[in-house]
């Protein structure tokens, strides 16, 4: 049965689809069975992944509306373990459209109920607000990987999305715990990056990944050739950080 795991934070830049599509595409390489879910209309995490967002047939959106089934709607990637569940700019118009639906924050998890058993890992990329995606994302998730760049304004959104966190376990899933906080964006000449990262460390303890992710070049291009870090580059220092976070996943269990 899938662990399921929300890749979320409401701030936008923090490097979430970067996370998702990287972690996705390490575990896949580790020969961990993994769908990674695009629930973001921006769809990047398709394009990160090679898939054409403007040919798909049909995306998220229809699973989340009950047109189709999830397992009617995945597609393959290049990486034998990796299947991706698509999106594209519809999905905007899914949060409107699900407001009159009976159990509106639980579809993604009803639909995704058909397929957990054919995986390991389900990754949802989340869309960088706290609407009703991000809401039928954590309700369907175990748990929540919060990407956080190092800078100042980082602990701000660290309190909005911990908070939302406490009140989707109140409200609509129980079972969801922290799976961890993720350092992203680090750049080890800059003074601030070590401060935030210290704070953030006294503050969440053992709630933050030994790993962190530095500011790659390798890892910013990668995306616009389609593919994960380590397809285009498994040597760089940004493959290499994810690959280490898909370890220390499979090693530590939740961090939560």
């Amino acid at each position: 049965m899938a662990r399921i795991i929300a890749i979320a934070n409401q701030k936008g830049g923090v490097g979430k689809t970067t996370t998702a599509v990287n972690l996705s595409a390490s575990l896949a390489a580790a020969e961990k069975r993994t769908l990674l879910i695009d629930m973001d209309p921006q769809a990047n995490a398709c394009s990160g992944l090679g898939v054409d967002k403007i040919n798909v047939i049909s995306t998220v959106y229809s699973v989340l509306l009950g047109e189709k089934k999830a397992s009617e709607v995945v597609c393959r990637t290049e990486l034998e373990f990796l299947d991706v569940l698509p999106s594209n700019t519809d999905l905007i118009g899914a949060e409107i459209e699900l407001i009159d639906t009976e159990n509106r924050e639980q579809q993604l998890k009803g639909a995704l109920d058909e397929i957990r058993s054919q995986y390991e890992y389900i990754i949802i990329d989340c869309p960088p607000s706290l609407g009703l995606l991000t809401i039928n994302s954590l309700a369907a998730a175990d748990s929540v990987l919060v990407p956080l760049q190092c800078e100042f304004y980082a602990m701000e959104g660290l309190g909005q999305i911990t908070q939302t966190i406490r009140l989707v376990q109140q409200e609509l899933n129980k079972r969801l715990v922290l799976e961890g906080i993720l350092l992203t964006m680090f750049d080890g000449r800059n003074n601030l990056c070590h401060q935030v990262s210290q704070e953030i460390r006294q503050h969440f303890g053992s709630k933050v990944f030994t790993v962190i992710v530095p500011r790659n070049v390798r890892l910013s291009e990668a995306p616009s050739y389609g593919k994960p870090a380590l397809l285009y580059d498994i040597a760089s220092r940004g493959a290499q950080a994810y690959i280490d976070l898909a370890g220390e996943l499979l090693a530590g269990g939740s961090h939560g």
